[in-house]
């Protein structure tokens, strides 16, 4: 079992540095209530108050499959005064299916996704964390049994660590020097079978991700130039947004944006996504995964992103604090795996090869 009591510290401390008379929304499902009531301790004892918000299993396939026009067209206003309100919210990822949403049109997520983008604008403006509890359905998802995918999950959490803080520490400091050799590149170039794409990147503020936000993390990231991505690149490791598996996409850009794309599996969750906006087309992040705890993917975006060794791309919004300027209810992170035969260049010169950092 995962250590629910150090989790919560983490979360509490670490992530969100919960102060006094704040205000802290916590959601997740009833599957992870063993960390939430934890949460909720931990909230109270440093004299804030917890908002804790606990779907049932199931919630959310229930509300697309009964969703009417009203409900894909805008939001309760009353969500938005308590969001307006808060502090900080943190969600916690704890699934009964992995691919719940899978049978649900694209075209209505999307609808919804757009609708809610005044919504999200405003809790992105406050301090927000996301992480996951393990499940047995992440496990399945996973291709692991519930106790070694608990094991996987600790591990990359640093919760194994004698004081997962520092050790979150030490990984900032290791990734401070990536960024201080990325700062004066203009140009990034990436290499791996199916894959030759170049964009540039000067200018840019390269972010160091280090568990404050995503716990867990271990990448750098920035806001590659909206109109420079120019070439192919191929996504081997599989994603699944709203659990809609998405397998072995290939985009192909011009002057920064996708003008061909291709889903060997998945296929029309990917032209609708590509279709939500205009933006939707173009590159809103470049992020390079340094979590060697982190070995395999899982099926979750929010572990198989930080894999060591492989570098990321997302379509759509840009995070504006790397200066990125595009525009879109879309961001969807496609990781190109470059362990085997892959590299990333900076003007030429090697920062990774073979999953390795020179």
């Amino acid at each position: 079992m995962i250590d629910d009591v150090r989790f919560a510290r983490l979360l509490t401390d670490y992530c969100l540095e919960v102060q006094p008379g704040q205000q802290i929304l916590v959601e997740s499902s009833t599957l992870a209530g063993p960390l939430l009531l934890e949460l909720q301790r931990e909230i109270l004892e440093r004299d804030a108050w917890p908002l804790i918000r606990a779907s049932l299993p199931g919630a959310g396939e229930g509300y697309w499959r009964a969703a009417r026009d009203r409900h894909l067209d805008g939001f309760p206003s009353a969500e938005l005064a308590e969001a307006e309100q808060l502090d900080a919210s943190l969600r916690i990822q704890a699934t009964e299916n992995a691919n719940a949403l899978a049978g649900v049109d694209p075209a209505r997520l999307s609808r919804a996704q757009r609708a809610r983008s005044p919504l999200r604008e405003v809790v992105l403006a406050r301090r927000w964390a996301i992480s996951l509890y393990p499940t047995a359905a992440a496990a399945q998802q996973a291709g692991m049994g519930t106790g070694e995918f608990t094991d996987f999950v600790t591990r990359a959490l640093f919760l194994d660590r004698d004081d997962p803080a520092a050790a979150w520490g030490e990984l900032r400091a290791f990734q401070a020097g990536l960024i201080e050799r990325l700062t004066p590149k203009r140009e990034i170039h990436i290499q791996a079978p199916g894959t030759d794409l170049k964009l540039t990147v000067d200018g840019r503020v390269w972010v160091n991700s280090d568990g404050k936000r995503n716990m867990p993390s271990g990448e750098v990231f920035t806001g590659p130039h909206e109109t420079s991505a120019e070439g192919v690149i191929r996504f081997t490791i599989p994603t699944a947004p709203r659990g809609v598996v998405v397998e072995d996409v290939t985009l192909e850009f011009r002057e920064g944006r996708v003008v061909s794309a291709r889903a060997e599996r998945g296929d029309d969750y990917l032209q609708a996504t590509l279709d939500t906006d205009e933006g939707a087309r173009f590159l809103g992040e470049l992020g390079i995964g340094t979590n060697f705890g982190i070995d395999r993917p899982i099926g979750a975006i929010l572990f198989d992103e930080k894999i060591g060794g492989t570098v990321h791309l997302a379509v759509g919004r840009s995070y504006p604090e790397t200066g990125g300027t595009n525009e879109s209810v879309v961001h969807w992170d496609m990781i190109c795996d470059l362990r085997q035969g892959g590299s990333l260049s900076a003007d030429g010169e090697v920062i990774l090869a073979d999953g390795q950092f020179t």
